[in-house]
């Protein structure tokens, strides 16, 4: 897409004392760097028909950010975003690992109640967090999520009833909900363009949160479950608690690192949206004082290409004019109209493909388990563990593969689905133990480099100053199916094959879908 302004318009990167100059938007990018390796990329998009001025100050920006390049303050966010996707995952397993025992102990008259109140308290998470982080700031979002959400998985292991319990796993959910949103959105807007593969990179941390549900999980589970017949109380089935607040202190811990290690400062993308010129400059012209790198950037510049046509004009300021705002801004071209409904169909897709396999995982493991000699508790936990240290391993590959100019993001998408598909036909066929372990650890893999390069593409392709809106909805269409594939495992029967086939023809159609993406972000800036 072309990033030239007509002659009438400030070109991206100018200032009105560079046109008083006669200087070209090139030369003006040229003075900000000596080594001028990344000032000649693109934005993935560019609002010059719409909004010249912020996409003149976005241009800036970004050549600022590219100035700086990387400093131990990403190496700090990389850590502390990473923890928000750990969460997630971990939440999303705790309650799949408990729900068994839960349910021999307090006998409710609905199975997956547990799931569906994680899904709930999910949906509303990501709609609450995703929405108000466009108005209010990212910042506040960023600092009180992950305390929120380890308060109520600690007070979730000490509930008396089925009800409580359910309860606080939805408030927990609720807090850890916009993580997902807020981790990749404040991680990119910081990024230089040359490094912003590292969004996919961003997502090993939710294998890790996976891996150390299932560490935890393994001995717990193993060792303090009531059996699955007979008495069933807490005398003999602590297993799931001391899972709950183990967890839940882990998180408080990461809570109090984000606060502590790093005092984030808001993004320099999300105050330029707001018309906060020389809030921009401050913070950029901080990082690069702190680490010893030149920003030639100034506030002048960025107030020479005039006002923001796009901010909301009222921050801070909660209404539905303001939402509404926001959900406009995700369509303001026909091009970026289809990237969202796109984006928005596949979430909805892998939202009811990674359910029906990852929350219903241990029962696929037992199952199979018992068609293959060795159906124990402990057998099962330890491959938990095993398949959910592999998908560790996934978003490793898709940040590799990402930055190849041959796949891109969209191609690794593409890659990552059909692969797993192919490695959901193939479990069907299990018929020993070695092979269902091997099958499992390789399709955990596999689904993470697809669902890795799916949660970086997101905000990489919506505009800055919605980003977190269209995030959270994205995030909530998924968290809609995952409700469905909670009813649909209840119903199913999970130990046939048949919701493996149907995971697999979801695979093909996100498959299909990635290729149909219009925008490719590699070699390219956020905008």
């Amino acid at each position: 897409m072309n990033t030239k302004s007509e002659p009438t318009v400030l070109d991206a990167g100018m200032t009105l004392g560079d046109h008083e100059k006669g200087t070209t938007a090139d030369d003006s990018a040229r003075s900000l760097s000596p080594d001028n390796l990344s000032f000649g990329k693109e934005e993935v998009f560019t609002l010059e028909s719409l909004d010249p001025a912020l996409n003149a100050k976005m241009h800036l920006v970004n050549n600022a950010i590219d100035e700086i390049g990387w400093t131990g303050y990403h190496y700090k966010l990389f850590v502390l975003n990473g923890f928000g996707y750990a969460v997630d995952s971990l939440l999303l397993l705790l309650q799949s690992i408990i729900q068994g025992q839960v349910n021999l102990q307090f006998y409710p008259p609905f199975k997956a109640g547990l799931t569906i109140a994680l899904y709930i308290g999910l949906l509303l998470g990501a709609l609450f967090w995703g929405l108000t982080a466009d108005v209010i700031g990212r910042k506040w979002a960023f600092n009180i999520s992950l305390l929120v959400c380890s308060v109520f998985t600690i007070a979730a292991g000490a509930a008396p009833t089925y009800n409580s319990l359910a309860f606080f796993i939805a408030l927990s959910a609720f807090g850890g909900g916009g993580n997902l949103i807020l981790d990749t959105t404040v991680f990119l807007e910081f990024l230089p363009s040359s490094k912003q593969w590292l969004l996919t990179l961003l997502a090993c941390w939710w294998g890790i949160g996976q891996m150390v549900a299932g560490l935890i999980a393994w001995p717990f589970m193993s060792d303090y479950s009531c059996p699955a017949t007979g008495l069933c109380n807490d005398s003999n089935n602590m297993g799931w608690r001391y899972l709950m607040y183990t967890c839940g202190a882990l998180v408080f811990l990461m809570s109090i690192a984000r606060v502590t290690v790093i005092r984030l400062k808001e993004t320099p993308k999300y105050c330029l949206g707001q018309n906060e010129d020389d809030k921009v400059a401050e913070t950029l012209q901080w990082m690069a004082t702190k680490y010893n790198r030149p920003c030639s950037l100034t506030a002048d510049q960025l107030r020479a290409c005039g006002q923001v046509q796009t901010s909301t004009g009222a921050k801070g300021k909660l209404s539905v004019s303001e939402f509404t705002i926001h959900w406009k801004g995700l369509f303001l071209t026909r091009k970026l109209a289809i990237s969202t409904c796109l984006i928005w169909f596949s979430w909805t897709l892998i939202g009811l493909a990674y359910p029906l396999y990852n929350v219903f995982l241990p029962t696929y493991l037992a199952t199979r388990g018992a068609q293959t000699g060795d159906s124990s508790n402990y057998t099962t936990w330890r491959n938990y563990a095993i398949v959910n240290m592999c998908g560790v391993w996934g978003p490793v590959l898709a940040g590799f593969l990402c930055n190849l100019r041959l796949l891109g993001r969209r191609g690794t998408m593409v890659v990552g689905a059909l692969v797993t598909m192919v490695f959901f036909f193939a479990y069907t066929q299990v018929r020993t133990g070695a092979e269902n372990l091997g099958f499992n650890c390789a399709i955990s893999f596999c689904l993470n480099i697809y669902y890795g390069t799916l949660y970086a593409y997101t905000p990489e392709v919506l505009p800055s100053a919605h980003r977190a809106t269209g995030n959270g909805i994205s995030v909530s269409f998924n968290r809609i199916m995952g409700i469905i594939s909670a009813v649909v495992g209840v119903y199913a029967n999970t130990s046939t094959p048949v919701p493996i086939y149907i995971c697999a023809a979801l695979y093909i159609v996100m498959a299909i879908v990635a290729a149909a993406f219009p925008f490719e972000p590699y070699g390219k800036r956020s905008a």
